[in-house]
């Protein structure tokens, strides 16, 4: 069956989203086509007005409305602490937990030579800018444990522990329910490393 040509148009643009396959896509504009008019305007102000309005924080590269983001611009959180993450929206899972009271500085990814992301790409020269300036006592390294998040972290803590400041990663291993009988060897293994005291 051939679609006509909008709606093909819509399903090719839908599935350039992340983690939006072909079929999803397609259930998304059929969704959209049969939505009222006013829901879809609704969709297209939001839409425009998140990528008109919303810009990176000059201090940490956070989502903000403003030059700097509301984390920064907060007088109570913990100014000596920086935690360290990949992307912004890393920045979301972690608030949500409600247990971080420090500030964040976001790298803007990982250093990945075959994807072309080197030190130079990522907001590492910022974060020494930062540790060197402000009273910084310990930097928390919340990047994702895979190979180039390793050699990430490995790669920041050599160039931050001269700065005499403390830097800590962020616990690894076993989900909150999860089953020792399914995990793997290295999440056991990190689990039994990274053990809490009670």
């Amino acid at each position: 069956m051939q679609i006509v040509e909008p709606l093909q148009v819509a399903i090719d643009e839908l599935s350039k989203l992340p983690s939006i396959g072909r079929k999803t896509a397609q259930r998304l504009a059929l969704h959209i086509l049969k939505s009222d008019e006013e829901v879809v305007e609704s969709l297209v102000k939001v839409l425009h007005e998140l990528k008109s309005k919303i810009r990176i924080c000059s201090v940490c590269y956070n989502y903000s409305i403003d030059d700097n983001c509301d984390i920064c611009n907060n007088q109570k959180r913990d100014r000596s602490f920086i935690c360290v993450v990949e992307e912004a929206s890393d920045i979301i899972s972690i608030e949500r937990t409600n247990e971080y009271q420090g500030l964040y500085h976001v790298l803007g990814g990982v250093l990945s030579p075959l994807s072309g992301k080197g030190t130079e790409s990522l907001k590492i020269k910022e974060l020494i800018q930062r540790l060197e300036s402000d009273e910084i006592k310990e930097v928390l390294l919340a990047i994702n444990p895979d190979t180039e998040g390793e050699a990430t972290s490995l790669y920041l803590a050599k160039l931050i522990k001269p700065l005499g400041v403390k830097v800590s990663r962020i616990a690894r291993g076993l989900p909150i329910g999860g089953d020792l009988e399914f995990a793997d060897d290295a999440t056991i293994g990190r689990a039994v490393i990274g053990r809490s005291y009670l």
